[in-house]
């Protein structure tokens, strides 16, 4: 099926629907016996999983499995800046004139990807971006890539396109587009915003510090929120998850962190690997 086929018929259904749908039976206990079927297709290490694949009640729940202590080794030192998950560099570089690169050819503003908000857009204009594609087969619980203090986040409603490749090729503006949740960080290089960037089918993210907090939500409306004495996070600790893969986008301000030379599209990092180093 070729890209403008596929994005028709992407369009025509409606895929927050289906998305809350196939979510509240992957939540379900229905869903259990789907579980083995899952690991084949996707080739899971259930190796690296904290509990037997038996003790998870629900397709969700062995989804958001956690790991077994100490299989992500952190990197060391106060300035090193680390992944926040397991998966694939999409993107990364420079955010020049308030846009990011989504693909070849393809770039979106800072400000669509952050709700609309032009005065913490221009922040980081100047500063540095990494794309980070979970696929299904990863560990999809987000940590934190420096130690911070949660500042404010910004729950932005969307739609729920592929984050695969096939989605970043043909939707223009794709993670401008799709439902996000966006964190900030007050940390050693200046404020962080972690985007979580929701996706077809559950199209769910869940964060530690708020438990109101979350993205595809019936009827859902732009939210920002200021947060006063906001949890502070060492740094790789556990901050949130999604229900079904994604992708995440770190911002950084002007001048603050250098990302480690090696970087290229397609590269594995894994949650806790050195990706950069913050500029003191």
């Amino acid at each position: 099926m070729n890209d403008r086929l596929q994005l028709f018929l992407m369009n025509m259904i409606p895929k927050n629907s289906i998305s809350r749908l196939v979510g509240t039976f992957a939540s379900s206990g229905l869903s259990r016996s789907f579980i083995p079927m899952y690991i084949r297709k996707f080739n899971i290490n259930v190796d690296e999983a904290e509990h037997p694949v038996e003790a998870y009640p629900s397709l969700v729940e062995f989804f958001v499995r956690r790991l077994k202590p100490h299989l992500r080794p952190v990197a060391t030192g106060p300035h090193v800046v680390v992944s926040p998950v397991d998966g694939k560099v999409s993107q990364y570089g420079r955010i020049d004139g308030g846009r990011v690169v989504q693909a070849k050819g393809v770039t979106y503003t800072v400000e669509e990807l952050l709700g609309g908000d032009k005065e913490r857009a221009q922040r980081y204009d100047g500063g540095t971006f990494l794309t980070v594609y979970l696929s299904p087969t990863d560990y999809h619980r987000i940590h934190t890539p420096l130690e911070g203090q949660v500042t404010g986040y910004t729950y932005v409603p969307g739609t729920l396109f592929p984050v695969n490749p096939f989605g970043v090729r043909a939707v223009a503006g794709l993670f401008a587009k799709n439902e996000r949740l966006i964190t900030y960080f007050a940390t050693t290089a200046g404020e962080v915003a972690l985007v979580k960037v929701g996706a077809t089918i559950v199209g769910s993210v869940k964060v530690l510090y708020d438990v109101k907090a979350g993205t595809n939500i019936r009827g859902g409306r732009l939210e920002k929120k200021d947060v006063t004495n906001g949890p502070r996070y060492a740094k790789c600790e556990e901050v949130g998850r999604f229900e079904f893969g994604s992708t995440i986008i770190l911002l950084f301000e002007p001048g603050a962190v250098e990302l480690i030379d090696d970087l290229y599209p397609e590269r594995v990092v894994r949650l806790g690997e050195a990706i950069g180093t913050v500029r003191v």
